[in-house]
């Protein structure tokens, strides 16, 4: 599996995505585009598009202000969804199943529910149709650190696993690959109530949610597949980013849903 960076430019910004490409075992399969949670970027899904080749061709998008793609003015729902938009539109996909993990799971059903017709299905990773989260204490991490164990030390052992891949060298130091008032931001744009999107588009929908999960409730992952019709629930032993603390389970799952298809 060769997973390749490439580029394209929307809106005023750089945008960067892998792609592990097309091959004749993937082609008459719908493409899966994998979106990632705040602080983490596209990479985070190797070892799951290294699981689902060659039958599945795996898109993972850096979203804006994350990874290898350009830090923006302006971190929108809208923002968010343009992006989506316009790297569907650059690869001439007419329909994808999306996968999002935290804010990637909201932008892929508030995606779904704007463009029904370009959504084949929907992972939706531990995330809810209610968002109410603070992350204001990640403030700290702004900044130059002079070595990469300064940097790991001001993040603390719960996120380092997640986030190693968004640790970026210069000359100058250590730091972060996003802004985290940028993230900030991005992250009050997303606190809301979004039931209506939820329930907007019926396409087949899988609730992925972390037996150990601090962001999501058992009961509201319950609510969510009673409300919207064609909708399934599997919790699965991990927390926040399944794909990441339990990857071997995430993977038979996602690739038993696009086997469903």
């Amino acid at each position: 599996m060769d997973f390749q960076r490439h580029t394209f430019h929307h809106d005023g910004l750089t945008l960067s995505y892998l792609d592990t490409g097309s091959t004749s075992s993937s082609g008459m399969r719908p493409p899966l585009l994998a979106l990632h949670a705040h602080l983490m970027q596209g990479a985070t899904f190797t070892a799951l598009a290294a699981s689902l080749a060659p039958d599945y061709r795996v898109i993972a998008l850096d979203q804006r202000g994350h990874g290898e793609s350009s830090h923006a003015a302006t971190y929108t729902r809208e923002d968010y969804l343009g992006d989506i938009e316009a790297l569907l539109t650059l690869l001439d996909l007419p329909q994808a199943v999306l996968l999002g993990n935290s804010l990637g799971g909201v932008n892929a059903y508030q995606f779904a529910a704007r463009h029904p017709d370009r959504v084949r299905a929907l992972i939706i990773e531990d995330i809810g149709a209610v968002v109410t989260d603070d992350i204001s204490f990640i403030l700290s991490w702004k900044g130059v650190f002079s070595t990469h164990e300064e940097l790991e030390l001001k993040i603390g052992a719960r996120f380092v696993p997640y986030l190693s891949d968004s640790f970026r060298h210069s000359d100058a130091g250590w730091h972060l690959a996003f802004n985290p008032q940028d993230m900030i931001r991005s992250q009050q744009n997303l606190v809301g109530d979004h039931w209506a999107d939820w329930l907007a588009s019926t396409c087949p929908a899988l609730v992925v949610r972390g037996r150990e999960s601090r962001v999501t409730s058992k009961e509201h992952a319950e609510q969510m597949v009673e409300r919207r019709p064609n909708s399934n629930l599997l919790v699965l032993d991990g927390g926040h980013a399944l794909h990441a603390d339990n990857p071997g389970a995430f993977n038979a799952v996602v690739r038993s849903f696009l086997n469903s298809l």
